[in-house]
């Protein structure tokens, strides 16, 4: 059996309280594996923490494309948020794609109720979905989400044109541009991911409208992945969760990041999908059976298929 080493991001629990950092994530389930509530729980279970999903909604995908959303009900999505408010302490609460203005009026009201838990807010790109519901969705995470958001996370291309639709410079806008729009609408920190630079590398930088806190500069993939957002605000959301500051925090979730996709694999016949718990996988030359006795024990048998009869 391969024993399996935490990632390095993973900080050990203390012998005083050995429950993990709980987080509250709004988020879509996602049949395709890439996005959604899966990366949500999965990076957040990766990097130490506990994820409390809560469903907004479903995309219908596979792993080549979005090609549409069903959102729940939002008084079902309080419903599960509020009852496990109730009865587990949050330390942070993460928010993705959750479908419709009803829903993130709804979360707006919880954030609201319990304003000493950090929000982190993902903005995906929504360039697979109607024009007139994308104005809508955009208009209330404004109004209603950022108000509540204490970072926001998002690539480049997708917050300048939602925040600075109006951009008519000659240069692209700046980290710290964005997080000045940003900051308009209540926001004090802004991740800004994907930021172009020369010789086919990224930036990815924290900043506020102030001062450019940190960044992190990657080389990129020749592969086009799907979920490495989520992967990368949950990753943040739970870093945040367990105490480490934010700026730590930004690093280490950009690292994980780094090496999710380093090891992405494509499960079907369209995008990279990151491995989250890459640090899970035996190393190269590693014997994955220590105990061969046992294994041939085992060998041979094979599960019939489900319409055998008996």
């Amino acid at each position: 059996m391969t024993t399996l080493t935490p990632p390095p991001s993973a900080p050990a629990a203390s012998d005083e309280d050995s429950t993990p950092a709980c987080v509250m994530v709004f988020n879509a389930s996602d049949p395709s594996g890439a996005g959604g509530l899966t990366a949500d729980i999965t990076t957040i279970a990766s990097v130490g923490g506990h994820a409390l999903p809560v469903v907004t909604g479903s995309y219908i995908r596979d792993t080549s494309e979005i090609f549409d959303h069903a959102a729940f009900d939002d008084e079902v999505v309080t419903e599960q948020a509020r009852t496990m408010l109730e009865d587990v302490p949050v330390q942070v609460i993460k928010v993705g794609f959750v479908g419709d203005p009803e829903n993130l009026s709804a979360i707006a009201e919880i954030s609201s109720d319990y304003p000493d838990i950090p929000v982190v807010a993902y903005m995906p790109n929504l360039s697979w979905w109607q024009e007139d519901k994308i104005d809508s969705y955009l208009d209330a995470f404004s109004e209603l989400l950022l108000p509540q958001t204490s970072v926001l996370v998002g690539n480049h291309s997708t917050l300048w044109r939602w925040l600075l639709p109006d951009w008519n410079s000659d240069r692209s806008p700046s980290a710290r541009d964005i997080a000045a729009a940003a900051a308009k609408q209540g926001v004090p920190y802004t991740l800004v991911t994907g930021i172009p630079l020369a010789e086919q590398h990224v930036d990815n930088v924290l900043a506020s409208p102030q001062s450019i806190l940190g960044h992190v500069q990657f080389e990129l993939f020749d592969a086009v992945f799907a979920g490495a957002g989520d992967t990368l605000s949950a990753a943040l959301a739970a870093l945040v969760a367990t105490g480490i500051d934010l700026g730590e925090a930004t690093s280490e979730a950009l690292s994980y990041l780094d090496r999710c996709l380093d090891a992405g694999f494509r499960p079907g016949m369209g995008h990279v999908i990151p491995d989250r718990l890459f640090w899970a996988q035996p190393e190269e030359g590693e014997d994955d059976n220590e105990n061969p006795d046992a294994s041939d024990t085992l060998a041979g048998f094979v599960i019939p298929p489900h319409d055998t009869q008996h």
